[in-house]
């Protein structure tokens, strides 16, 4: 059945339902928020004994520097290696930074735009356009850099098995094309792994511009809600192998792992690149918070801690995510209204609901009390065409108050849904 092609009399019935329902939903006064992928206050709990480490005297590296002073832009090697573990990347090409990837990424733009990478012919900002490539639904905070800085934002679709690898080879036959984001494992919103097929693709085909460059956000690469952690493709072995070692800029992060505003940050790519980035990195700064990122290693132990530790964040909020498909299920499923992701990893649901609806389902939701991410976040410019796509990020409050929200949440979707019909 499908609420669109309901009989008029029928179609009554359930809006006159429906309405009751919402104006109760207003009446109960709630402040929900389902904004913001944060973790919650039990899954930041499970690092606190971080907060002791690493325990007094203990300051001195495996090299016997002492990690209170200036210095190692590259980080903490202990840590290099085990992360490098995780996430299939060789230590030695791989950096750890301080607590935020995001501002890695921001820097990688900011000096391309202004000097050029160490492949570019000239500064970005010398290009008469610069383009970029963004699979949507995408990440909101990914397309604002590339926003902020001016460039083109060209999209393409994320599919099944991750984004349109043909229409990116297309584009990037464009010289004015410089590169593109991508979310390779439990992306966001979507949820979607990339496969290794579409990974090679991306790394063997030629493009018009020698300075392209993919942005590797993993920034879920452990975040499973299961017993299971998905293979973790060795990219920079793969993009050596295709013949193009300098076209993935990768990143990492332990922001959700441990402690949200203080982690650590991580970034792999070939020996060149890295090379370039040091360049500018070394007249930016002095060296990376080496502390934190000792306490990090001591507090992990091993890449099998960081393991043990996401498991327990799985239990945290793999019972979240059921609760809300369920509820969506329950309330939505039968109406035909609403499509939503059901994820194996990664920190939200992406909900498709009918084209047009979208934004008057967030109206709705707010006029109640629940804030979610504005409708048409996850596409560049916030301008999502078909006004279809609601992000849900159901990490943070508790389970009850969850499950209130993605009911509310679902009133609201029949709701819009019900206007469009009634014309």
């Amino acid at each position: 059945m499908s609420l669109l092609t309901l009989e008029s009399s029928a179609l009554a019935e359930l809006a006159a339902k429906v309405r009751e329902e919402y104006a109760g939903l207003k009446a109960k006064g709630l402040k929900l928020d389902l904004t913001r992928g944060k973790p919650s206050k039990a899954q930041l709990d499970l690092s606190n004994a971080l907060l002791l480490l690493p325990g007094e005297g203990n300051y001195t590296d495996a090299e016997g520097a002492d990690l209170r002073n200036y210095g190692n832009l590259r980080g903490v090697k202990k840590l290099r290696e085990l992360w490098g573990e995780l996430i299939n990347i060789d230590p030695e090409l791989l950096l750890a930074g301080d607590s935020s990837s995001l501002n890695i990424m921001f820097d990688l733009i900011s000096w391309s735009y202004t000097f050029g990478t160490n492949d570019s012919p000239r500064p970005w900002s010398e290009e008469e356009t610069v383009k970029w490539i963004c699979p949507i639904p995408g990440y909101d905070r990914h397309f604002a850099i590339t926003e902020l800085f001016g460039f083109e934002l060209v999209t393409v679709p994320m599919e099944d098995d991750g984004p349109d690898v043909e229409a990116i080879a297309k584009l990037a036959q464009d010289p004015q094309v410089k590169g593109m984001w991508l979310i390779p494992m439990f992306s966001n919103p979507t949820g979607v792994l990339i496969s290794e097929e579409k990974t090679r693709r991306l790394a063997e085909m030629d493009t018009a511009a020698p300075d392209f460059r993919i942005v590797w956000d993993n920034a879920y690469a452990v975040h499973t809600l299961t017993e299971e952690f998905p293979e973790v493709l060795p990219v920079l072995d793969i993009a050596k192998q295709g013949g193009h070692p300098n076209r993935f800029w990768a990143m990492s992060s332990s922001s959700k792992v441990t402690f949200a505003g203080s982690g650590v940050s991580f970034f792999g790519s070939s020996a060149e690149n890295l090379d370039w980035y040091l360049e500018h990195a070394g007249i930016r700064g002095i060296g990376p918070n080496k502390i934190n990122q000792f306490a990090h290693a001591e507090f992990f132990g091993s890449a099998d801690g960081v393991r043990e530790l996401m498991r327990r964040h799985a239990e945290l909020l793999a019972p979240k995510f059921a609760a809300a498909r369920r509820i969506l299920d329950e309330r939505l499923g039968e109406y035909g209204v609403a499509e939503w992701t059901d994820p194996a990893g990664g920190y939200f649901i992406s909900m498709d609901v009918v084209d047009g609806t979208a934004t008057r389902v967030w109206e709705l939701a707010k006029d109640a009390g629940i804030v979610l991410t504005k409708a048409g976040a996850a596409y560049p410019h916030g301008r999502d065409e078909n006004d279809r796509n609601i992000r849900l990020a159901v990490s943070l409050p508790p389970q009850e108050e969850i499950e209130e929200a993605i009911d509310g949440v679902a009133t609201c979707v029949l709701l819009a849904a019900i206007e469009k019909a009634e014309g």
